[in-house]
């Protein structure tokens, strides 16, 4: 992997940890002031605001990129590239058939070391897109029905609605947040998308393919 394409992942991954936990800290921030009192509200810190808020984006950031979520996701798991490798190696004669791990491993092999650079960004791209889409989505809902829970108790306990007008705003625009996420989600489509090109790139490097399959086999067989 040269200097740039090491420089675009690592970019690419920051992003997929800061992003999700720069999201997850507004949204707490704002939750904060539209439901807790005034002395407890973040704006009575002062000084530690700022790196509260730091903190906060980092370690959320990281917590969400460390349980991979996302990965679990059936638009996620759906022709992968790998499984197309599976399935070529099963038409090529005395190749046994590739373990997922193994296929996963022989795609990376070939994304890192064949793959055109360019490519690799539009790869990089939409992955990053696709997980930090998908952490948005799950963020807002969580909050938005927390949100919807503690304000509804709120008022059941007999406070005014004009004097909750912050809470059933947050309400409000984190379900509508939401909603809009779901109804014209792109993350899936492109996601699949971007599985489909790079199945395309095997599919006219075939012969590539087939030959470090060839050499992956013959690895397996004589590891000396």
């Amino acid at each position: 992997m040269n200097e740039t394409r090491a420089t675009s992942f690592g970019l690419y991954e920051a992003s997929r940890i800061l992003m999700p936990g720069f999201y997850f800290t507004t949204l707490l921030l704002f939750f904060c002031l539209a439901f807790l009192p005034a002395p407890l509200s973040p704006d009575r810190l002062g000084g530690w605001i700022w790196p509260a808020f730091l903190f906060l984006t980092v370690v959320s950031g990281l917590t969400m990129y460390a349980k991979e979520t996302p990965k679990r996701r059936r638009a996620f798991q759906q022709n992968q590239p790998s499984t197309f490798l599976q399935t070529l190696a099963r038409t090529m004669p005395d190749t046994e058939v590739l373990s997922d791990a193994e296929a996963q491993r022989t795609y990376f092999y070939i994304l890192n070391n064949h793959v055109p650079s360019l490519f690799h960004e539009k790869i990089f791209f939409f992955g990053t897109v696709y997980q930090v889409m998908i952490q948005v989505r799950r963020t807002t809902f969580w909050f938005a029905l927390l949100g919807l829970l503690v304000a509804g108790a709120m008022l059941a306990a007999g406070s005014a609605l004009p004097e909750r007008s912050g809470a059933v705003l947050f309400v409000i625009v984190t379900w509508m947040i939401y909603l809009i996420n779901v109804r014209y989600n792109k993350a899936d489509r492109k996601m699949q998308e971007n599985y489909q090109d790079q199945i395309f790139w095997l599919q006219m490097n075939a012969d590539l393919v087939r030959r470090i399959l060839t050499q992956e086999r013959s690895t397996r067989t004589n590891p000396s």
